[in-house]
């Protein structure tokens, strides 16, 4: 039976489907660069202090890997988060959480141009559907706004920030044969030493707010939870499903991001967020259950 793989992918999901919504909390109460750097000073330090054994048996193989490993926590995990951080100071929990439907369709792009992976038409159609959603929220319901380039900036911002997670999901076809202790401690370091200079940047501009209390709590949640419970339950579920099925509840992200926005932050649920849901899942499921019979790599 599946059903403890099934509550693993459940919650790593809700973690970073909360991430978003803490994002938003955290306004005003830590400067977004700040954020980036204290989150991974706290992942570091947790996953440091139980995977230091595991680092030294793996380092034979993870030092012949470093530029790769470096790549992943420094787009994947530090560009990121610090556009998403900086994105919600201008747009809301709900907008920031759907867009990111986006990153499969990004990913079944790179893939097809890079490595030439074959597509079905289902699989066109499906990611086409995400793509209006994702459009759909960008655009506030009003798709002529793209035409008139009115983007809200944040919404803007989360564009590099799939971009970011998309080349990041591509890179790991590179990943070395380590453990997953030392496949997540070596990238999170990397995203902590990464963070240091756009700290540094949002210093000399005057724009550094150290955390409070609320701050604080942000910085635990997202160091803690978004960061590594959510990324060791992905890891068991992707251990006992496989990669691809597991792979389809992170479509369970932004259905999270959207509730918790609404019951957490009060924040209005127009026809559109549902209707743009509604459109990413369903394309996403579309693309996932008509796809080539060949598997497809990361």
């Amino acid at each position: 039976m599946h059903g403890r793989a099934y509550i693993f992918l459940i919650i790593a999901t809700l973690c970073w489907g909360g991430n978003a919504v803490v994002a938003k909390l955290a306004v005003g109460h830590i400067s977004p660069m700040t954020f980036t750097f204290f989150r991974w000073t706290v992942a570091a330090l947790v996953i440091l202090a139980i995977s230091l054994p595991q680092i030294r048996k793996d380092w034979p193989v993870a030092r012949q890997h470093l530029p790769v490993l470096i790549f992943l926590g420094a787009i994947g995990y530090a560009a990121f988060n610090a556009l998403l951080y900086t994105a919600v100071h201008y747009t809301t929990a709900i907008n920031v959480t759907i867009e990111q439907a986006a990153i499969p369709f990004l990913i079944f792009v790179a893939n097809f141009v890079l490595f030439r992976i074959r597509v079905s038409a289902a699989q066109i159609f499906g990611f086409s559907l995400t793509l209006v959603g994702v459009a759909l929220t960008a655009a506030h319901g009003d798709l002529s706004s793209l035409l008139a380039l009115t983007v809200n900036y944040g919404d803007g911002l989360m564009i590099f920030a799939i971009i970011a997670y998309a080349a990041y999901t591509i890179a790991l076809r590179w990943r070395p044969p380590i453990d997953w202790r030392t496949l997540m401690a070596i990238p999170t370091i990397a995203a902590l030493f990464t963070s240091v200079p756009l700290m540094l940047w949002e210093y000399r501009a005057g724009d550094l707010l150290l955390p409070d209390l609320q701050g604080w709590g942000a910085t635990l949640y997202t160091g803690i939870f978004a960061s590594l419970l959510a990324q060791i339950f992905y890891i068991k579920g992707v251990e006992a499903l496989g990669a691809n099925r597991a792979g389809l509840f992170i479509n369970l992200v932004p259905v999270f991001g959207t509730l918790l926005s609404v019951a957490i932050l009060g924040e209005q649920l127009f026809l559109f967020h549902i209707l743009a849901l509604v459109l990413s899942l369903s394309g996403i499921a579309i693309a996932e259950r008509w796809k080539p019979k060949q598997p497809a790599a990361i």
